[in-house]
């Protein structure tokens, strides 16, 4: 039987603010903003680049879903270690994105969640005993 230690609770405490950042982001830009206004915003910004529209619509819906779908898997706690490496390669995305269209991009949205997504990553995974994972493997015993 595992016992709830600092560690325990600080790999919970990461995982879920992470979680939680990264799922209302997606959720805003699904459910608030609607997709059309997020492709709406790229494609104001990128007007004079030439991206193709096509690229702008598919990176906004991957993107968004991404993040309200993985943050969703952070905060309970389901498919954890798989959530970090997408929602990282969305930051990835974010970032060669941001650079793309102001290269002195502002990052304090941006800054927070690799910060705390690379803490998670460095956190050994049995720590994390206060996830729907763990609880799944501690049942298959």
């Amino acid at each position: 039987m595992a016992y709830i230690t600092n560690e325990t609770f600080l790999a919970f405490l990461l995982r879920v603010i992470l979680g939680i950042l990264f799922f209302f982001q997606g959720f805003d830009k699904i459910f608030n903003v609607k997709m059309s206004g997020v492709i709406s915003f790229f494609k104001q910004e990128t007007k004079d680049k030439n991206i193709p529209s096509v690229f702008l619509s598919l990176s906004a819906y991957l993107s968004s879903y991404i993040e309200f779908l993985g943050g969703l898997l952070l905060i309970i706690g389901l498919f954890k270690t798989w959530a970090f490496y997408i929602l990282g390669i969305d930051l990835i995305m974010v970032c060669v994105a941001f650079s793309f269209l102001k290269p002195m991009w502002d990052m304090n949205l941006v800054f927070p969640r690799i910060i705390l997504l690379v803490m998670s990553l460095y956190i050994p995974i049995d720590w994390d005993i206060l996830s729907i994972d763990y609880l799944l493997v501690f049942l298959g015993k």
